[in-house]
């Protein structure tokens, strides 16, 4: 029978107890290891199990076997059994071709229990030429459970593989990922091969499943120590889980001339071999997670909130291939490819919603600006597993390199925009200072390809003849003046304007301001005057080459988008032509979701394989562009953006989006290279349409509701906080769980402390601010140059006072303050402010300020 640990015990007890357990592990861990060992058991054949223990917490429950091997052979979480054999869990090293683990040991090792916890000594395996012996103390700790252990080796030599522990899931459908520490996810749809592996370097698991509540963090602490993680999809159909701890760097093993391939199918190592030390010791930490409440994303009506939680947990997340290495194509993907030329990885993040994905991409971008731009502010385009896909000798030791389709000039501006827009999402000054002169250098190099100075910068290539790239439509030949780059080169100038201004550089913050106009007024020119509007097909072109030929008349949907979207066509009239025309051929081909051209480019301008139309990167649709897509309908016929977002659940619903892409003639799924801008339509649902955009100082709520989304209730985390966003036609509301914020129009929000903020529409200063600690609601009633009306109302049922300061009103002039019904006249300070203090109440307090 097992012998079960834990019952309960007073605090004090618990400390004594801990205490004790402690200083038997390190007194029991001092051993001294013979030179003479027994011959091994075959690594197959598993021994008969010794006593079982059991250690519990009322979520987790764990039983150990002790005897002639040393495991956990059960798991169970919420009373569900996760891990059932006897080599469930265990420890192991490999050392010369030869692997030796817990589970065929030297000895019996010794048990030593307690009330809280067991103390597992004299684990000693290996053979003459190398051991190790180690010590395991599981103790109970509030709701963890936690696995120490500690190792002493023989001799100190490099070892090929050393796991402590390996941890055997019953079924590679026990968990549908584990979301990592830095907010990436292992996701074991994509093992699709026995055997197959993938390793990170995380800390942190989170495992997860869609069909259940129940769910388990696994952490790793071991200070001073480098942590890697490894799953493997074995042979037998389980998920071995493998976690590694060296005091250097852990770096993978293939392949032999990069040591970068963190995806491998077949037999062998993720990582290569790792030092060898004397002695070493970590903690492995247990605690089970509800999963339901972790990523509630709250009431969403009129479309299915279970499809849009799963494709942001999943396929949003893919991309993230390691914890400094985020991109948009899987790390499934053969050669592993991360493009630095996708503007909508931080805005993945608006959609992913998790602090993690956001404090590891501040990382990531860290490492891109200490090594993947040049000295001359060039970023390079791409990182990859390989070289197989560098122009020759275009590469560096990191892995970044130039492709070899052309030089691929939308890696500059989106290096900048995502810099931009994660700073929005965070509000991090000082990560985003420690940015400034990078993006400063990216923006710079490409703003110095304007040579002709109309504002368009231009591309290395010159003409089509070259045959060459220079944008994310990577076959077509683009060159010269090229509206897919200019279109996100203004997105990023405007963006960065705004933060040089913020961090006191005012010249820098003009000089981009003027170039961004500059560019927007060549823009929209029309193509006989020198810009890209082509007047007979109403709609931007892809690029003009430097003979003056106009290339690409096609209806290239993300260029005419990313204009609208991104505020370079602003013009209603051209908007509805360029949308109208859109959605006129989507009618007539009855396409789920927008393609990348509407009509073939001409022969010449694209790889001759392209040919005939519709093929791949000529009229194929690409899911990648929903977010930009989703944002030039949102504000003119949000019931388009809707559908097509509704379009893409119901697809995720037929195929799981596990596709590159989606024929033109079939729309069914094309290429197994799973793209993260598959789920961009759903974060343009968040953004477009529900109208959440965290900015550095607010958070922007500005939504496009149809009829059918009212009674929206979304959980959003911003800056640390978990806010409640109700939404119906003209009325929205914003609450923190102390104060809420109610307007009929977009506003923004932003509370910390007893403090609260109300923006006035679109504007970057607040409009009004309100000092208290009590509970209360503010309505804004209306908020014009003339007159200001706003109630509050108690949500306490209490009367307490709090301090009002209206903002950016004229200076020194007289006003009109109505509260309740008292009337008085009161003066703005030279700052333009007013300031006056009053009580809640319950029934609520009517306010006003009319200028005289």
């Amino acid at each position: 029978m097992p012998q079960y640990l834990l019952t309960p015990m007073k605090s004090h007890q618990k400390r004594a107890l801990l205490n004790s357990l402690l200083i038997k592990m390190a007194w029991l861990c001092s051993i001294t290891l013979t030179n003479s060992v027994p011959v091994l058991a075959t690594r197959n054949t598993l021994p008969r199990p010794g006593k079982t223990y059991v250690i519990e917490n009322g979520k987790i429950q764990l039983v150990i076997n002790c005897g002639n091997q040393a495991s956990v052979v059960s798991m169970a979480l919420n009373g569900r059994q996760v891990i059932n054999a006897p080599d469930g869990m265990y420890t192991a090293l490999n050392y010369n071709g030869k692997t030796f683990t817990s589970l065929h040991l030297l000895r019996k090792p010794a048990a030593v229990p307690g009330k809280d916890g067991i103390v597992i000594n004299n684990i000693i395996y290996g053979d003459d030429e190398l051991s190790v012996a180690e010590c395991w103390t599981f103790l109970r700790k509030g709701d963890e459970i936690v696995w120490q252990i500690a190792r002493k080796f023989s001799k100190k030599v490099a070892l090929t593989a050393n796991s402590a522990p390996v941890i055997n899931f019953k079924s590679i459908k026990t968990w549908d990922g584990a979301f990592q520490g830095y907010g990436g996810l292992a996701w074991f749809y994509l093992f699709t091969d026995k055997p197959s592996s993938y390793g990170v370097h995380s800390q942190t698991s989170r495992f997860w499943n869609s069909r259940n509540a129940d769910g388990l963090d696994v952490s790793v602490s071991s200070p001073g120590n480098k942590v890697a993680m490894t799953y493997k999809y074995t042979a037998d159909n389980r998920l071995e889980y493998t976690i590694v701890v060296s005091p250097q760097a852990i770096i993978p093993r293939l392949d032999k001339d990069t040591h970068r391939r963190l995806f491998i199918r077949g037999d062998g190592n993720v990582w290569e071999p790792v030092p060898g030390v004397n002695n070493s010791t970590q903690s492995v930490i247990f605690k089970y997670a509800n999963n339901t409440k972790r990523y509630d994303r709250g009431h969403l009506t009129g479309v299915n909130g279970k499809q849009i939680s799963a494709v942001l947990n999943t396929i949003a997340r893919i991309g993230v291939i390691d914890s400094l290495h985020y991109g948009g194509n899987s790390w499934a993907t053969p050669y592993g490819p991360i493009c630095l030329h996708e503007q909508y990885i931080a805005q993945l993040g608006l959609g992913i919603n998790d602090p993690a994905y956001l404090k590891g991409y501040k990382a990531c971008l860290d490492f891109y600006r200490d090594h993947a731009i040049k000295a001359d502010g060039r970023v390079y385009s791409r990182w990859a597993y390989s070289n197989e896909d560098a122009a020759p000798g275009q590469y560096n030791k990191y892995g970044f390199y130039e492709a070899q389709w052309g030089t691929l000039m939308d890696s500059n501006p989106d290096y900048v925009s995502n810099v931009a827009d994660l700073f929005d999402l965070t509000g991090n000054n000082n990560w985003v200072k420690g940015q400034q002169q990078a993006c400063e250098k990216a923006l710079d190099w490409i703003l110095n390809r304007d040579k002709n100075h109309n504002g368009l910068v231009e591309m290395m290539n010159d003409n089509q003849d070259e045959q060459k790239s220079s944008d994310w439509i990577d076959i077509v030949w683009a060159s010269y003046e090229n509206a897919f780059v200019n279109a996100k080169l203004y997105y990023a100038l405007s963006k960065w304007a705004k933060i040089e201004k913020l961090l006191g550089n005012i010249t820098k913050a003009e000089y981009y301001k003027n170039f961004a106009a500059k560019l927007k007024e060549s823009f929209n020119k029309p193509c006989s005057q020198g810009g890209l509007w082509d007047e007979e097909n109403n709609c931007y072109v892809h690029w003009r080459d430097k003979s003056g030929a106009i290339h690409g008349r096609n209806m290239v949907t993300p260029v005419n988008f990313m204009a609208i979207a991104y505020g370079i066509c602003d013009q209603q009239e051209r908007q509805q032509q360029i949308l109208d025309g859109i959605e006129e051929q989507m009618q007539k081909e009855k396409l789920f979701f927008w393609p990348l051209t509407l009509t073939s480019y001409e022969p010449g301008e694209l790889r001759k394989d392209q040919l005939p139309f519709p093929n791949y990167e000529n009229g194929d649709l690409f899911l990648s562009w929903g977010a930009v897509g989703v944002a030039a309908y949102a504000k003119y016929k949000p019931q388009i953006a809707l559908k097509y977002v509704k379009n893409v659940l119901q697809q995720y619903g037929n195929d799981g989006l596990a596709f590159q892409r989606y024929s033109r003639k079939d729309q069914h799924g094309q290429g197994d290279d799973i793209l993260a801008g598959n789920s961009l339509a759903i974060v343009g649902l968040y953004q477009s349409i529900y109208g959440v955009n965290p900015l550095y100082n607010r958070l922007y709520l500005d939504p496009h509701l149809t009829p059918e989304l009212a009674g929206t209730m979304l959980k959003y985390h911003y800056q640390d906080q978990l806010l409640n966003i109700r939404l119906s036609p003209g009325d929205y509301i914003i609450a923190d769980g102390r104060v809420e914020l109610r307007a009929a129009e977009k506003f923004g929000f932003y509370a910390t402390g007893n403090l609260l903020s109300y923006f006035d529409k679109g504007d970057e200063n607040p409009a009004m601010q309100i000092t208290g600690s009590t509970r209360y609601r503010l309505t804004i009633n209306l908020w014009t140059g003339q007159q200001k009306t706003f109630t509050i109302n108690s949500l306490n049922g209490k009367a307490q006072r709090v301090t009002f300061r209206i903002r950016a009103l004229k200076p020194l002039t007289m006003y009109s303050l109505r509260v309740g019904g008292k009337i008085s006249s009161t003066k703005s300070n030279s700052k333009g402010d007013i300031v006056f203090t009053d009580n809640t109440s319950a029934g609520g307090r009517k306010i006003s300020i009319t200028a005289f």
